[in-house]
């Protein structure tokens, strides 16, 4: 028996990994792919499950978990941070829901009851799906994405409060106990138990998780254990094990240990969770089914079209722009694992029939199927639905509007999008050379902290094209994008290009296949984050001071420093470097692009990269490295912002130059500036070569220092 009970679990995992991998090529989430494992492994299909009891004790392990890491990671501070968006929407979107919804199923025919637990049902949203696919799109910390998981919290404390409401009155009920004396007897247990675990967290757990914190493998254990206890204990009060494993998160998440914790039980709570969803479609009736499709498709179209658009007008009228409340509104276009808990709450309770719970795992398929691919591509169906969505806006999106910095914005020498690590390193140095940023972003959190240094900000994202009319774009000499998702950057060139910006955009690349493609797009530089940053590491790994020995004896220390692009040495000769008569500190190697120079002569020359190893005291090397890394805006850079100006040139007729070729002119020579095309009539030569013949009434087309080309065309025409 123990046989067979084991190759039923084996046979099960395998039919899971199998779907798993299925839903993985659709991009579904896994339980979906569970649920259909259940059915498949059900009496409908193969009958693989021949005894439910083991599947069921799992499942109920699995939703305890579940409910104990809600409570641990339960984050009270996030719904003030997001403001009373995060609460009104998520109260205002689980009354109107609860109330369509509870008329929708009482128009099918549904009874009182069914259609109570239909609606309750359709108000919940997933959270660990939504904040799988927005942390998937890095949109976890955007606005949109700050006020979707504030109100997907706010629905998980409503379930909690349902699951108490239904496990208590739902027993007296069946008891017939009278309702007074119940809520008298919930509010007297409910009290004592939440005294009891006060008590624990004050003076008992802290202490308790300290110590057993030095051993990880036994502390997770205790969180565990601690889970199911608790949830035995709400069970044997009359509560429900999901109530005693929630208050156990909580009781936990006070500890300090609540992250790394978490991380540990996920995968382990995802585990035994997938049992849930394999007893939820083995035990699913298709005879009993088959007749509400009908009705699981109006109650799917209202759960994917509806509330997103409740979200949206409630968004709206607290002063959210439209495409912010599409976005949010598009996570609750989904029933969640709660609505299911719920429901099978219900079933057991006898509330609901085995059509009921069959409904509502239908709509919760459809739904999760559908909604995974509206996040997935929410840009491009807002794009197209953008025209119809302005009733859902202010004419002053004043919450929005209040993260812009509209004074500063009508100049600036670059556009920055996306101030996230790599973003505010890119900004930290534009600064240090004096130019002028706007900050672009959707992470309001970046957003204020620049604003706060008196950078100009702006909310928005590059993939919405509205975003594009309040960009400076006639005064900005370069717009970077650190944004490393290629959808965004190809959307953004494409609208640079439509609208026509006249300056260079660089864009940030992740892999080696993108740069091709972004140039051909249209960017004139391509970063490549990694690339760079592991050659820097390789040159750092082959620096000459592991070259050094360890047992000197003597009081004198070593420091590398590194030679930025403008530091004001950059360029110079050592000798012109004062650094030993100002510092008396010795250079006593350069690595440069993985080879190390060693004693480099006076006349060495230090360029942006090196890496200089020094020797000195700790006081003088610490005055040696700030005079090294010293920033320096040279004059030329301070009169014009370019280096290089591209100029053209007309040829005189009866020039000297004319019927010359260019080497027999020496141009370069002459005149300090390279040819690098000729207009002659409507042909364009393009770099022409030193055999060149000029001929009269030709337009060269000149580069070279500001200065060269300046006294090139007080001369025109040569």
């Amino acid at each position: 028996m123990h046989a067979n009970h084991f190759i039923e679990i084996a046979a099960i995992l395998g039919l899971c990994t199998v779907l798993g991998a299925v839903g993985q090529k659709l991009r579904q989430p896994l339980l979906i792919m569970f649920l259909a494992a259940g059915i498949l492994a059900g009496p409908s299909f193969f009958g693989i499950i021949a005894d439910y009891q083991q599947i069921e004790l799992l499942a109920h392990m699995g939703i305890a978990l579940l409910l104990f890491i809600v409570g641990l990671r339960l984050d009270v501070n996030l719904i003030r941070t997001t403001g009373p968006v995060a609460l009104a929407t998520g109260l205002g979107q689980i009354v109107f829901t609860f109330l369509i919804g509870f008329g929708i199923a009482v128009v099918l025919g549904m009874s009182i009851i069914s259609a109570a637990y239909v609606a309750v049902a359709l108000t919940f949203s997933s959270t660990i799906i939504i904040v799988k696919l927005l942390s998937d799109k890095k949109e976890i910390d955007s606005l949109h994405g700050q006020i979707a998981v504030g109100f997907l919290i706010v629905q998980d404390i409503a379930a909690i409060i349902a699951l108490v409401l239904l496990t208590t009155f739902g027993a007296s009920v069946q008891a017939q106990e009278g309702v007074f004396q119940t809520a008298v007897v919930i509010l007297v247990k409910g009290f004592g138990l939440l005294g009891m675990v006060f008590l624990l967290m004050k003076y008992v757990l802290p202490p308790l998780a300290r110590h057993l914190a030095h051993a990880q493998e036994l502390f997770v254990l205790f969180a565990i254990a601690w889970a199911v206890f608790l949830g035995a204990a709400g069970e044997w009060l009359g509560f429900s094990k999901e109530v005693g494993a929630f208050l156990a998160g909580i009781s936990l998440a006070s500890t300090g240990y609540r992250e790394s914790l978490g991380a540990r039980l996920t995968t382990l709570r995802d585990f035994l969770l997938l049992f849930f969803f394999i007893d939820l479609g083995a035990r699913l009736d298709f005879a009993a089914v088959g007749s509400h499709v009908g009705d699981s498709i109006v109650l799917s179209l209202f759960v994917l079209i509806g509330n997103p658009l409740i979200v949206m007008a409630i968004m709206g009228v607290m002063g959210y722009r439209r495409r912010t409340g599409f976005l949010a509104g598009l996570t609750v276009a989904q029933i969640s694992e709660f609505s299911l808990i719920v429901a099978a709450l219900g079933l057991s309770l006898g509330h609901i029939t085995d059509q009921t719970m069959g409904l509502i795992t239908l709509v919760g398929v459809i739904t999760i199927f559908a909604s995974t691919y509206l996040i997935l591509y929410s840009g491009p169906i807002y794009r197209l639905l953008s025209p119809l969505l302005r009733i859902f806006e202010r004419r002053n999106p004043y919450r929005e509007a209040a993260f812009d910095t509209q004074s500063v914005r009508r100049s600036a020498d670059v556009i920055l999008i996306g101030l996230g690590n790599y973003g505010s390193s890119v900004a930290e140095c534009l600064l240090r050379r004096n130019k002028t940023i706007l900050g672009v972003d959707f992470d309001p959190v970046s957003l204020e902290k620049w604003a706060a240094r008196g950078i100009s900000v702006l909310y928005g994202d590059v993939a919405d094209p509205e975003i594009h009319e309040q960009l400076p774009l006639a005064a900005a000499q370069w717009i970077v994008s650190t944004v490393r998702s290629r959808e965004m950057n190809l959307a953004l060139l494409q609208q640079l290009k439509t609208r026509g910006y006249p300056g260079r955009v660089a864009v940030a690349a992740t892999r080696l296949e993108e740069v091709d493609e972004y140039r051909a797009a249209g960017a004139k530089v391509v970063f490549r984050p990694f690339a760079d940053a592991a050659e820097q590491a390789v040159d750092a790994l082959t620096y000459a001071m592991e070259f050094m020995p360890k047992d000197i004896d003597w009081p004198i220390s070593f420091r590398e420093v590194r030679i930025r692009s403008d530091a004001s040495v950059a360029g110079h000769r050592i000798i012109d470097i004062p650094l030993r008569p100002q510092t008396r500190v010795s250079i006593l190697a350069v690595s440069r692009a993985g080879r190390v120079h060693y004693h480099p002569a006076p006349d060495y020359q230090v360029y942006p990269g090196d890496r200089l190893l020094i020797m000195g005291s700790v006081e003088e090397l610490r005055q040696a490295e700030s005079l090294l890394t010293q920033s320096q805006h040279a004059e030329a850079d301070q009169e014009d912002p370019a280096y290089f100006a591209l100029a053209e040139i007309g040829v005189a007729e009866g020039s000297a130059l004319e019927g010359r070729t260019l080497a027999e002119i020496q141009f370069r020579q002459t005149y300090a500036v390279t040819v690098v095309g000729i207009r002659r009539g409507e042909d364009r030569i393009v770099t022409p070569a030193s055999s060149e013949r000029l001929a009269a009434d030709d337009s060269l087309i000149v580069i070279g220092e500001c200065k060269a080309v300046e006294r090139l065309k007080q001369k025109a025409p040569i």
